[in-house]
């Protein structure tokens, strides 16, 4: 799952080799509050520097090159996205491996039982990204995708997530119907979406140990991910619009989540002798 962009710039600018472009002022700004200082920083020549004072001077602390661009290269490394006058070279990402996943899942507690989200056949980054923003937002432990039909961990997705590919787990398994048997043998609760459930989101409960299921936009899950799901619920409809993009999907899905666990919590602390 890791991956990185290597970037060729425009004539005589010539970007490091081998590591990952960040752009976007929250991006970077999450990468500098996980200590997590850039090789080098790209700041855009101009009124950037001074609006952006507080940023070039953490990058600088941290070990950080500071060189100043013009717009016509920050805009043709960001490949026409809003870099909003920084760019950033950092080491790449790397989903963590499968036995990670069963170290964490034993240290979450009653109080915090597992929320994990569970990605099928997400290629596209701009929607792995936004996946991962809404993960964030939500509190979830973790995400689990396959080795194949997965988005790479690149720049856009880095982007996208707003910081939160920097710190939201993701591991990458390579049997996802198995990992899925042994997350059931562990006691978490699968629910997949699939819009010919019978069964509602709202109709779940997702309280206890729980991973929920998201298929690619248009296909959905696939048929052993769907048969390894402990149930499947639907997002009721009531337009004329069949179905939603999956990012969408999977932030109504997690905050449903949210909505019932704090509603669990706060019936456990009003309980007497609590």
């Amino acid at each position: 799952m890791s991956s990185r962009k290597r970037q060729g710039g425009r004539a005589g600018v010539k970007a490091p080799g081998g590591l990952d472009v960040v752009y976007g002022v929250h991006a970077v700004r999450a990468l500098l509050e996980r200590d997590e200082a850039p090789r080098e920083l790209w700041i855009q020549e101009g009124g950037a520097a001074s609006r952006l004072a507080e940023v070039v001077d953490r990058a600088r602390s941290g070990g950080a090159r500071i060189r100043t661009q013009s717009r016509e290269a920050l805009d043709d490394l960001a490949q026409g996205a809003a870099h909003q006058g920084v760019v950033a070279f950092c080491a790449p990402l790397a989903a963590e491996g499968e036995e990670s996943l069963w170290l964490r899942l034993g240290a979450w507690t009653r109080d915090e039982p597992p929320l994990l989200l569970i990605l099928d056949g997400v290629t596209d980054v701009h929607n792995f990204g936004a996946c991962l923003r809404s993960a964030d937002a939500a509190g979830v432990h973790g995400v689990i995708v396959p080795k194949d039909k997965a988005a790479p961990l690149n720049a856009t997705v880095r982007k996208v997530a707003c910081g939160a590919a920097e710190v939201v787990p993701v591991y990458q398994v390579t049997n996802l119907a198995r990992t899925m048997a042994r997350l059931k043998e562990r006691g978490v609760w699968i629910t997949g979406t699939a819009g010919e459930a019978e069964a509602s989101l709202y109709e779940g409960d997702y309280t206890g140990p729980c991973a929920l299921a998201m298929g690619a936009e248009g296909k959905g899950l696939r048929r052993l991910t769907r048969e390894s799901c402990d149930g499947l619920v639907k997002l009721p409809m009531a337009g004329k619009v069949s179905s939603l993009n999956v990012s969408v999907a999977t932030g109504i899905c997690l905050f449903e989540a949210v909505r019932q666990r704090s509603l669990k919590l706060e019936e456990r602390r009003s309980a007497p002798g609590s």
